[in-house]
């Protein structure tokens, strides 16, 4: 005999009409008196972020985002209070990961002993979810993690008496909704607008292909990544940020230095020496000190010296080696972006 069609309404009914799990004939308890919940919809707080990392086979224990109740260890549900006596089992876990994901992923129901979890494979009754031919079908709702004999009769000759139903399966045990941690998208956290990555010191990449560009539509501000000298990353050619510290944008071309860009706040920081020279004096003190000899240009009569072969530096006193002719026009210019 086939499940009565009005216990299936009876189940689509409870399932869609009130996001309820059936545990009884509509006679005993009708829609609204079904407290489990079930839902159909997929709330973005509930959704199952990791479900690509759910394999396609069940393991055989636990592991990464899969919690496994194996025939050795099972789930001892407890009796719905609620419903008639041994017809609906609550295992008070949600999320039970369903055979979509692959057959294994069916429960096993087993009706044993009560508080003999180890043993109720070995040694219980396995019941089954088409019934043994007598119209004692079960159904497990997979959301609600509960086992309801929607058949006419519970199993065909078990004794419920001292017993309890146990099932063995696996749980989705990863994390939920968008704001969280997410691995099929990486290492990244969503909160809000905000995004990051949970990996200390990790890289966030964004890649496009060929040509394409990274495109940023507002008419606000782009602000980019700020700290002092000491919270600099390592070098690598096309860095930018803001040093703190210089007050002074920073880039490195080089991909192991860092220098300056030229602003309108540091274009004034150039000094500008000027000297005579007597035909005799070889060293003249500067205003300030340049970084290097690559930070300096220098002139005599308009002509512009070379760094060590016409002149070297030491702290603030350039020495041209020989002294330059008398009423000779000497032009030092330094303090330029490192």
């Amino acid at each position: 005999m086939a499940i009565a069609d009005a216990k299936k309404v009876d189940y689509l009914w409870k399932k869609i009409g009130y996001g309820a799990t059936k545990t009884d004939t509509n006679a005993n308890k009708a829609a609204p008196n079904e407290a489990i919940a079930s839902p159909l919809l997929l709330r973005g707080d509930k959704t199952w972020n990791q479900a690509s990392s759910i394999p396609a086979s069940q393991p055989g224990s636990t592991t990464g985002v899969v919690t496994v109740y194996p025939t050795s260890a099972p789930n001892e549900t407890t009796a719905d209070a609620t419903s008639t006596t041994s017809r609906s089992w609550k295992t008070g876990l949600t999320d039970w990961i369903p055979p979509e994901f692959g057959a294994s992923y069916g429960v096993k129901v087993y009706i044993h002993t009560t508080g003999q979890a180890g043993s109720a494979a070995s040694s219980g009754t396995r019941v089954f979810a088409a019934g043994s031919g007598n119209n004692d079908e079960y159904f497990f709702d997979y959301q609600s993690g509960v086992v309801h004999f929607i058949g006419t009769n519970l199993p065909n000759g078990v004794n419920f008496s001292g017993k309890t139903v146990y099932v063995c399966g696996a749980r989705y045990s990863g994390t939920l909704g968008l704001q969280n941690n997410v691995s099929d998208t990486g290492d990244f956290g969503f909160s809000g607008n905000k995004m990051s990555t949970g990996s200390s010191n990790a890289d966030m990449e964004f890649d496009t292909a060929g040509t394409g560009k990274y495109l940023f539509h507002a008419d606000t501000a782009i602000v980019v990544p700020t700290g002092s000298t000491a919270q600099r990353p390592t070098a690598q050619e096309g860095v930018l940020r803001f040093n703190t510290t210089t007050g002074q944008y920073e880039v490195s071309q080089d991909g192991s230095t860092y220098t300056n860009l030229r602003t309108e706040a540091n274009a004034a920081d150039i000094t500008k020496d000027i000297f005579a020279g007597d035909g005799s004096t070889q060293q003249f003190t500067m205003t300030s000190t340049p970084t290097d000899e690559n930070n300096i240009v220098v002139y005599v009569d308009g002509v512009m010296q070379e760094p060590d072969q016409n002149y070297t530096i030491s702290g603030t006193t350039i020495n041209f080696g020989e002294g330059a002719h008398a009423g000779a026009r000497i032009v030092v210019m330094h303090g330029f972006a490192d």
